[in-house]
């Protein structure tokens, strides 16, 4: 379905300071590629390594260290363990990743802590190595491929783990490349890809042969809490412009509204939020729109690693103020007391039955 984009003015785009590429990306068609939409981007300074090792990258303190990797893309091969597609519920079957990182300076970052080293953002330029593991997993994974709620949507791979995929399109074309593949593939069975975003170049998506199997999901929050920890990012309003483009394109949309916080009058704030994403869709003649609800929750090696980059953050991370809950893999989060989030469930889907009707909600956690 052939869409033209909403008029508005140019999208957030992340350019980097610097780019490093090691020698067995530059032979990939897909790592030569991303190289050369470097350079249309302006990053004059790229490296070309000799070696398939990145250089050591360290600054004078953890927080210098942070804002330099934060200013960094790497070009590298994915090996075998990064291409082996993994589990990953509540949202999908399968986790396929086009990349490890993320240009955003959100205060609350998942990533924080469980991705070694400074947050060098790394893209990959073996694309069709790691596409090719999809075909091995299809008809099987615990999510949707068993759910009788969610079967429709077929096997399922989530692309937007450890990356916001599209934060980094515009310099890899890795999700176009990916949406593409999936839209005009010839699968077995039914097959869905599944990215979220908190970004806003969709132009470059609105065209592609997506196939209806694509669904793009907008992260949102309250306005106050987007505006106090989500630096570097589209702004809401612009997030929820994209998100009727892409719907008018005809791709499956979504929110991701995470990470919802009990802030003051949390209320209003997110009532204001749904009602705006009513009005962004108001006038799309057919919308397919599922609703994704994550609470705040932090683990303790997360906590410290987010006060290294944010010394001066005003993010709640009390854990007495919190319940100890443990994980499967043995490690302990801290997400909010029993009462505090049966209060907030209990709104949520009392306001999205009566102000998104259409939509499904897929999960709370």
């Amino acid at each position: 379905m052939s869409a033209a984009p909403s008029l508005r003015s140019a999208p957030t785009l992340w350019t980097p300071s610097r780019v490093l590429v090691t020698r067995s990306a530059l032979d990939h068609p897909h790592g030569a590629a991303i190289v050369a939409r470097c350079e249309a981007a302006g990053v004059s300074d790229i490296d070309l390594l000799t070696g398939n090792r990145l250089p050591p990258l360290r600054a004078e303190n953890d927080r210098a260290t942070y804002a330099l990797a934060k200013r960094t893309l790497a070009v590298v091969v994915a090996p075998p363990s990064k291409r082996r597609l993994q589990p990953i519920p509540p949202s999908a079957d399968w986790r396929i990743d086009l990349a490890q990182g993320c240009p955003g300076h959100c205060q609350y970052c998942y990533l924080a802590g469980s991705l070694q080293g400074p947050p060098i953002t790394r893209v990959y330029a073996n694309l069709p190595e790691i596409l090719a593991e999809m075909d091995d997993h299809i008809g099987r994974g615990g999510v949707t491929s068993t759910s009788a709620d969610r079967a429709h949507e077929g096997t399922t791979f989530e692309a937007s783990c450890y990356t916001d995929p599209l934060a980094l399109e515009h310099l890899t074309g890795s999700l176009s490349a990916t949406i593409t593949h999936v839209g005009t593939y010839d699968w077995p069975a039914p097959v869905g890809l599944r990215f979220t975003t908190k970004y806003d170049g969709v132009a470059p998506l609105l065209n592609l042969p997506h196939g209806g199997r694509t669904r793009v999901r907008v992260s949102v929050n309250a306005d106050e809490v987007a505006a106090r920890f989500e630096g570097g990012t589209a702004r809401l309003p612009r997030r929820l412009e994209a998100m009727r483009d892409l719907a008018t394109a005809g791709y499956r949309v979504g929110l991701t509204i995470a990470p919802i916080m009990p802030i003051p009058k949390w209320r209003e704030a997110y009532g204001r939020l749904l009602q705006d994403v009513q009005t962004a869709l108001s006038d799309v003649p057919t919308v397919d729109l599922t609703v994704e609800c994550i609470t705040h929750r932090f683990t303790a090696v997360s906590k410290d690693v987010l006060l290294d980059w944010y010394p001066r953050t005003k993010l709640e991370m009390d854990e007495a103020a919190r319940t100890r809950k443990m994980n499967k893999f043995g490690s302990a989060k801290f997400v909010y007391p029993k009462e505090t989030m049966a209060e907030l469930r209990s709104w949520f889907e009392a306001e999205i039955a009566d102000t998104l009707p259409a939509a499904r909600t897929l999960y709370w956690t």
